[in-house]
């Protein structure tokens, strides 16, 4: 049933949030981010093998984890963004590259009067033991609408982007970026990353929070002095991928030392 979303409550209250992307779509690694204290999880359905069923087991072991979890959908098309919510999402995450994208997304996640979207029972609701009137009213003030900038083209448009009525949350993709900016993969790039301080500076402009993801070192503490609402930390398969070869090389070294 739709709880309270705890990255709304920081966001509003002013509390630094730190999330996670989950890229392996296993219940129980979610469930082990949320024991872990992260605020929010990223549940990948772009470019995870995540279809409507495992997203519902996954959401469940946030639920029970106690994290907030947003979807992250693969497109910006109405249908993809009502099955995540349905399914119980807290939030979505959604690509977008232009302001026409951005309103649709809005329109998609909330209802009337302040969007679309479709209106059924299930999940959400806890399959009717929360009444259809309340969960309207009760959704349109939890869900979270969080857009993406990952293309040359919402780069420049990100002003009229940004000032969408029902935004909630900003963030960018620097892989995709440089993509787009004709750098594959090479998201140090100053192209890249004039790319990201401009998303950063339309929030800053416009009042909307911004959601910074620091690669550096001592990144994570610049973001942090600019005042952003939260930062994307790392994802679960690189660190599970670093923390095995650093057991595997610290096992070596301990063999080698006897």
């Amino acid at each position: 049933m739709l709880t309270e979303n705890r990255l709304r409550k920081s966001i509003h209250g002013g509390a630094l949030a730190l999330g996670l992307v989950s890229a392996l779509p296993l219940p129980s690694l979610v469930e082990m981010v949320g024991y872990a204290g992260y605020d929010f999880v990223i549940l990948d359905q772009e470019h995870a093998p995540v279809g409507p069923e495992l997203l519902e087991h996954l959401l469940r072991a946030a639920e029970c984890g106690g994290v907030t979890p947003l979807v992250r959908v693969p497109s910006p098309a109405p249908d993809a963004i009502l099955r995540a919510l349905d399914a119980g999402a807290l939030g979505v995450v959604v690509r977008v590259r232009s302001r026409e994208e951005a309103e649709v997304v809005v329109r998609a996640t909330r209802f009337h009067p302040k969007g679309d979207r479709s209106l059924g029972d299930g999940r959400p609701t806890g399959f009717g033991r929360l009444r259809l009137p309340e969960y309207v009213a009760r959704a349109n003030r939890q869900l979270l609408v969080v857009v993406s900038i990952e293309d040359r083209a919402a780069v420049e448009a990100l002003d009229s982007i940004v000032t969408v009525e029902g935004l909630d949350l900003v963030m960018e993709g620097a892989v995709a970026l440089s993509q787009s900016y004709g750098v594959p993969g090479k998201v140090e790039h100053p192209d890249v990353q004039a790319a990201i301080q401009r998303v950063a500076g339309a929030c800053r402009r416009n009042g909307v929070p911004y959601c910074a993801t620091p690669r550096l070192p001592g990144e994570a503490e610049r973001w942090q002095r600019e005042g952003v609402a939260a930062l994307l930390v790392g994802d679960d398969r690189s660190l599970a991928f670093r923390s095995l070869q650093a057991h595997l090389e610290n096992m070596r070294l301990e063999l080698t030392k006897q």
